[in-house]
């Protein structure tokens, strides 16, 4: 499969004045314009976020399933696998998932996807 890759000409004057307002690297600059992101206010919570600052996770479809399934496996003290993918953010997620779980008192295994 061929792909191209796409150049995506960027304001080197707005690069600048984010650059030098926010004390940031014109690379960060760049990066920070071509995802839409100009403001001081949406700099700073993209660079800084708090948790007030996510998505509420109850928008994803089912979620309060898989949360009510999740809290009977630790009330019942069930043997349970995380299964995710050999990847940076497969693994990072699986490991901070695990820790989660492992402090509420749920011994869990995992498995990976290669």
């Amino acid at each position: 499969m061929y792909k191209k890759w796409r150049y995506q000409e960027v304001d080197s004057s707005l690069v600048e004045e984010i650059s030098s307002k926010n004390n940031i690297s014109e690379l960060l600059a760049t990066v920070l314009i071509n995802r839409g992101i100009k403001t001081k206010k949406e700099i700073d919570i993209f660079l800084n976020p708090t948790r007030n600052d996510f998505h509420d996770p109850y928008l994803i479809k089912d979620m309060d399933l898989a949360v009510d399934r999740i809290l009977k496996a630790i009330k019942n003290n069930e043997k349970t696998i995380i299964y995710g993918d050999y990847d940076v953010d497969g693994i990072t997620s699986i490991t901070v998932l695990k820790k989660f779980l492992k402090e509420r008192g749920l011994d869990c295994r995992i498995l990976y996807s290669k």
